[in-house]
């Protein structure tokens, strides 16, 4: 009777073991488990994205203008990248930053970023100048491009200090293709403005570069760099907003204008502004509703619930919290998506709800 007992023992032990294992991979395919497994999310970003978080050690920290840190991250296995593409940087304090990419795209083991300390801003740069040293590592999230560097028969770029940095890969490019191509680059004083020397280097042939310094020639005339351009020439912008009004009002017929911001535009809509009626919003991944109260974001109200969900900017320009909306008519209020990704997504930062409910995939 102990050989038979034994081999029952055993054969129970084994199917237990078995069912222990195909109940983890059935977890692990579907954290919401029991309920069925749904299609890949795509929450909290767009098609055409990476979202991985990896961790990269800062190799070199390197001051290139007064007030603005270059800081170079290496790690394996880094996803490729092209001219005006940008990284989310995740702070020491978990604060989450877009900073340009300005190195080289050939260089593989490597992304290369810059920003200026910027004293009355909300955080981000000052932690990034007091505590991202060298030997240090740093989360990132992307790289992301939403200021790609387009074909066209020739190219004007209005530029404001660091507003370079997306810049400067697409001047490098440009000049190694021969292309057609100007720049107007305007800073506080000379040794304010990153890069001036190599960029007065590529421009040399041609007198394409013009720099105007503050405290030397005043402001520069946006008008005067935007007349008489050919039909098709392709306009970049990144800097300040009143040199982004001026690039946008000098834009000459025929011409297309680029924007890379690093802050809203000035009467930007907000999420607290009018027409900010109270709704619910269905969490359907997670199997919660969550009110949102007038004046108050949809971030806000999903991150009392799931407070890992990302975000940024809080005003509607930086992508960082977009969200797939599965059901619901959408109030947008960002300065960022395209009316492709309008028709299926939103920045929940600032975008509301025309209606009384909301359905995003978390």
């Amino acid at each position: 009777m102990a050989l038979p007992r034994l081999r029952t023992v055993v054969l129970v032990s084994g199917a237990a073991l078995l069912t222990r294992r195909a109940l983890k991979r059935r977890i692990a395919r579907s954290p919401l488990w029991p309920l069925p497994a749904l299609p890949e999310p795509i929450s909290g970003h767009s098609k055409r994205r990476a979202t991985a978080v990896r961790k990269l050690l800062i190799t070199g920290r390197t001051e290139v203008a007064d007030g603005v840190v270059q800081l170079r991250l290496e790690g394996p296995g880094l996803p490729p990248w092209s001219p005006g593409a940008h990284l989310d940087l995740v702070l020491p304090s978990g604060l989450v930053r877009q900073y340009s990419l300005c190195g080289d795209p050939e260089d593989t083991g490597a992304y290369t970023v810059a920003t200026r300390l910027v004293t009355d801003g909300r955080g981000g740069s000052r932690e990034v100048h007091e505590q991202l040293q060298e030997g240090l590592e740093v989360e990132v999230r992307g790289p992301r491009n939403r200021f790609p560097l387009t074909e066209a028969p020739g190219y004007v770029f209005v530029v404001g200090g660091i507003g370079i940095t997306p810049v400067l890969p697409m001047l490098r490019a440009l000049a190694a293709s021969g292309a057609e191509w100007r720049l107007l680059y305007g800073g506080r004083s000379r040794a304010s403005m990153p890069f001036l020397e190599e960029i007065e280097k590529l421009g040399a042939d041609g007198d394409r570069v013009t720099v105007v310094a503050q405290d030397e020639a005043g402001h520069p005339d946006v008008a005067a760099a935007l007349a008489n351009l050919a039909p098709g020439t392709a306009v970049y912008c990144c800097g300040p907003e009143p040199l982004m009004a001026a690039a946008t009002a000098g834009l000459p017929e025929g011409c297309t204008l680029h924007l890379e911001r690093f802050s809203a535009a000035t009467g930007g809509a907000a999420g607290s502004g009018e027409g900010s009626e109270a709704f619910e919003v269905e969490l359907r991944r997670s199997g919660r509703t969550v009110p949102v109260a007038a004046g108050q974001s949809v971030l806000a109200a999903v991150r009392a619930e799931l407070p890992h969900v990302a975000y940024s900017c809080e005003q509607g320009f930086c992508g960082t919290c977009q969200q797939r909306v599965l059901e619901g008519e959408i109030d947008h209020r960002d300065e960022l998506l395209t009316d492709d990704e309008r028709g299926d997504s939103m920045l929940i930062c600032v975008s509301r709800c025309r209606g009384g409910r909301l359905v995003l995939d978390l």
